[in-house]
């Protein structure tokens, strides 16, 4: 049992702490978004447990700590110097006591808080001055407990086979850990804060890139009218070529914010958004798709969600529509079915471009999306990651809800849906450059590995290569695993025809236009 001692801030709240912090920090801490603080960065925990790349070497962005940063996300806690809000700690029901090791108690407690519970664990430096170097084990029982505990058992093998099928210490810990522990599916969850008013009248700018969809842009266009908190100023950019369009759609009708209308030249969405971050003059910027239906709090929720947590960027919850007909009383009806989940807020998984909140300050920080990604995938989240890593602490926010009609034509998919195909048919995509693609097509999406390798570096894309063809060979049906592995070869060189364009748009660097 951990001797905590009690703080409590300027707004009647108790915070449990170990160790001796700086109560004027945590005084200020406590007042933001953060639920768990530490600094234990400067006491060698910095980036510790490495292995949980086996299970997500590219899927969670904060598989690593991240660099530069006196505040930033991380669950790599030190027990001896943290500080967590009361409500917090008694949801999540503190450390799990089937780790022998209180390092690998805190590591357990900070990841499951910030990947399943919705709470915010962060670094603050100077929140801790002791810089002193603890000597942290983990033993290999512990390690394979926490993957036991927590993941399918495929990690656990993949774990194995990484660190060497040949090493009977680490099947004796895998085997031990498996009879004695099951994985826990149901965790606690830490519920959203109730939203606070509008402070202030901020302005808000909305930006729609479409190609092919101006009557669901037009729909679009009637629920921004219908909002309680209606926005500033809407940039539409329309691809749509100009024999297909009908020009006047959009200003037969006044509307009650500035409505600006751009005709795209140039393609795709990663550009189509930058242009229209250059007409936008907005205290906030929401970035949506144009086939989405929003209901009429959606922007007030938006602005009232970051100003109740003092934040800076938030992700919406994005509802799929069973068919492109559905309307904003289908969305009521699913999120009524939604489940206990429905009000989890904690840090955003992903970016999300058809909805998305982030104060304009910080959209022109990074000058716009990647243009890099245009014809493929991972535009959204490469931006959202860019955030991050840029000092920006990306929120969930379930009250800002969008119905996604996901229609199966138009779109800025269109110019990518040449992607599957291959020969003398294909239309060279803009991530091809000066090497088009001819017989063999790259798999998965040069844009994806190209996100990947930006993003995580080429260590973590080599595990994620690893599991890539760990799961390929042994995850699919065992009447086709004969065919998986004399496919394996020709895999691999799709593989590594991907990495190839990755590498080509890494030499190229960020591009804005």
């Amino acid at each position: 049992m951990i001797d905590f001692k009690r703080y409590v801030n300027s707004k009647d709240e108790v915070i449990l702490y170990v160790g001796n912090p700086d109560l004027k920090r945590l005084e200020e801490l406590s007042l933001g978004f953060g639920d768990i603080w530490h600094s234990s960065f400067e006491q060698g925990y910095k980036n510790i447990f490495p292995e949980i790349a086996y299970q997500t070497a590219t899927f969670f962005w904060y598989v690593t700590d991240l660099d530069n940063q006196d505040l930033c996300v991380s669950w790599r806690i030190n027990p001896n110097m943290f500080a967590v809000r009361e409500t917090t700690w008694n949801i999540l029901g503190g450390f799990d006591n089937d780790y022998k090791n209180p390092v690998m108690q805190a590591l357990d407690f900070g990841f499951n808080a910030v990947r399943t519970s919705g709470a915010v664990c962060l670094y603050a430096k100077n929140l801790y001055s002791e810089e002193k170097r603890d000597n942290i084990k983990i033993s290999t029982l512990d390690r394979y407990t926490f993957f036991i505990k927590n993941f399918k058992k495929d990690h656990s093998l993949f774990m194995i086979y990484r660190k060497g099928i040949y090493k009977i210490n680490e099947w004796r810990a895998y085997f031990r850990a498996k009879k004695e522990f099951k994985i826990f599916k149901k965790k606690p969850i830490i519920q959203c804060k109730e939203l606070k008013n509008i402070e202030g009248n901020p302005s808000v700018s909305y930006i729609i890139p479409t190609m092919l969809r101006q009557d669901f842009t037009l729909n679009l266009l009637n629920d921004l009218a219908a909002q309680t908190y209606p926005p500033t100023q809407v940039v539409v950019v329309d691809a749509t070529p100009e024999n297909q369009r009908v020009e006047n759609i959009y200003t037969e009708k006044k509307f009650p914010f500035e409505l600006i209308v751009k005709w795209q030249t140039t393609k795709g969405s990663c550009r189509a958004r930058n242009e229209a971050i250059t007409f936008c003059t907005g205290d906030y910027i929401v970035f949506g798709d144009d086939d989405i239906r929003v209901p009429s709090n959606y922007i007030e929720n938006h602005i009232r969600f970051l100003q109740t947590y003092n934040a800076d960027a938030c992700n919406g919850l994005d509802i799929r529509a069973d068919h492109q007909k559905q309307t904003l009383v289908d969305l009521e009806e699913k999120l009524k079915n939604y489940g206990e989940r429905r009000y989890i807020s904690g840090l955003a998984p992903h970016l999300n471009n058809a909805n998305n909140c982030v104060k304009k300050k910080y959209v022109d920080l990074l000058v716009g999306n990647d243009v890099n990604y245009d014809g493929g995938y991972g535009e959204d989240n490469d931006f959202g990651f860019s955030l991050v890593k840029a000092g920006v602490t990306v929120l969930q926010n379930p009250y800002s809800t969008n119905l996604h009609l996901k229609p199966p034509m138009g779109g800025y998919r269109f110019w990518g849906s040449q992607a599957k195909i291959i020969g003398k048919k294909r239309k060279k995509q803009p991530w091809e450059l000066d090497h088009p693609v001819k017989w063999i097509r790259p798999i998965p999406s040069p844009t994806m590995m190209y996100y990947y390798y930006k993003n995580f570096g080429s260590v973590l894309v080599n595990e994620y290569r690893h599991k890539y063809f760990f799961l390929y060979l042994f995850k699919g049906k065992k009447s086709t695993f004969i065919f998986r592995v004399l496919n394996l070869p020709y895999r691999i060189i799709q593989f590594n025809k991907s990495v190839f364009y990755a590498k080509n748009l890494l030499k190229l660097g960020k591009r804005v236009q």
